[in-house]
């Protein structure tokens, strides 16, 4: 079963891996990254693990077996008691409530861990999955999300409220 883990430099080959290997089904549904965020990668990842450092982001990576990544699952933009999440899990684990399960632990984490009460997701229309995980997880929507969020795409904000539990 993969674990979900706090990202750290020691995760950054086999994210790259991850994102590299994904890309084309990712850019079926987001927005592609492009070429420069594959040729700055240790520069970008160092600078997000600064930000977490930072306490503005929270980053975790869903680690397989073989500490191969399978997913993604980012706070971000975090104000106060609240955050967006973000998240990605690889195509050959995709439709197996993977997702499900680890943005469900990524909220237990949020509250727990980060203090936040409230989690907010932008989800396109044309991303069926995304919005089945959200609402499985306990996301409501919320109202509609800019396209310009969304990489030009229409879409929806969910949002979950958390009951806040004891810092781990």
């Amino acid at each position: 079963m993969p674990e979900l883990e706090r990202s750290d430099a020691g995760h950054a080959p086999a994210v790259l891996d991850f994102e590299l290997a994904n890309r084309a089904y990712f850019a079926a549904s987001v927005s592609d990254r492009g070429d420069d965020f594959f040729d700055r990668f240790a520069d970008r990842y160092a600078g997000s693990l600064a930000e977490q450092e930072a306490g503005v982001c929270a980053f975790y990576v869903l680690v397989g077996e073989g500490g191969s990544v399978v997913g993604r699952f980012n706070l971000y933009n975090i104000d106060g008691r609240v955050a967006e999440l973000g998240y990605r899990v690889a195509q050959h684990a995709s439709g197996r409530g993977v997702a499900t399960a680890a943005v469900r632990e990524l909220c237990r984490l949020a509250a727990a861990r980060h203090g936040l009460r409230t989690l907010r997701a932008a989800a396109s229309h044309q991303n069926v999955a995304s919005r089945k995980v959200l609402t499985k997880a306990g996301f409501a929507p919320a109202g509609p999300a800019d396209p310009a969020h969304l990489g030009g795409k229409a879409g929806t904000w969910y949002q979950r409220d958390l009951m806040l539990e004891p810092r781990l």
